[in-house]
């Protein structure tokens, strides 16, 4: 908790992130040429998917971090509506655009694996349906977090509807096992264990993990520019 105070003061954090990122983006860029690599050339075609199984590589884990980026919204907003924190507004500008990016990429490459897989580019599908409203949920977050001359009105109306909208991350997981839908159920996160071979779960958690540090890279150097605005912001008013 010391360390979460220390972290709390916007200069402190900026501090820590110009430290901390030179090694982020190093082992960021490794991990993805290894998870690419694992990915692409050494995992072998699906015996039904074939090559387009590839796909899966880049949709599984931008779900999983659009899903985590969102829930990591709310517990900003939670932050900074109780117990003001200081850096969660900041850090809530700064991970919206970057968790809607992932959103985006999730939907486009589901699309891109659903035209040979079922026939179309799209269906009404629960999960894909709640996915698609995950993305508009970070676009309204990101709106209205700049719709008011006060950024702190802005703020609290973009907290306010990251906790109400993180009521559809249970509706996304879950989905697939409350109505009968196209996508396929849970593979990896089962109670029996992952019902894929390791030669295609290594290096989908490989690739996980790599697009956990991209997220992670990217929300610290967002978070720094959104401080540096925010400082801008306060000087001219001063002036």
């Amino acid at each position: 908790m010391a360390d979460l105070h220390f972290l709390a003061n916007p200069a402190r954090f900026r501090r820590f992130s110009q430290r901390v990122l030179p090694g982020l983006t190093l082992a960021t860029v490794l991990c993805l040429a290894v998870g690419l690599y694992l990915a692409l050339v050494q995992s072998p075609p699906d015996y039904q998917q074939g090559e387009t199984v590839r796909i899966m590589f880049v949709h599984v884990p931008s779900a999983w971090l659009a899903m985590a980026g969102y829930g990591m919204l709310a517990a900003l907003g939670a932050s900074l509506l109780v117990w003001r924190h200081p850096l969660a507004a900041l850090m809530a500008r700064a991970a919206a655009p970057v968790g809607a990016c992932f959103a985006l990429v999730c939907l486009l490459t589901g699309s891109l694996w659903g035209r040979p897989m079922w026939g179309t580019w799209w269906v009404w599908d629960a999960r894909l349906t709640s996915m698609l409203l995950l993305f508009f949920l970070y676009l309204g977050h990101i709106a209205l977090s700049r719709a008011y001359d006060e950024s702190e009105r802005g703020d609290r109306a973009a907290a306010i509807l990251s906790l109400i909208g993180v009521i559809n991350l249970p509706i996304i997981k879950f989905s697939v096992d409350w109505w009968n839908t196209l996508h396929q159920p849970a593979s990896v996160a089962k109670l029996g264990g992952p019902a894929i071979h390791p030669t295609i779960l290594i290096p989908l958690l490989w690739m996980a993990v790599s697009f956990l540090l991209l997220f992670v890279l990217l929300v610290l150097v967002r978070t720094e520019t959104e401080i540096d605005r925010r400082r801008l912001e306060i000087a001219e008013q001063g002036a």
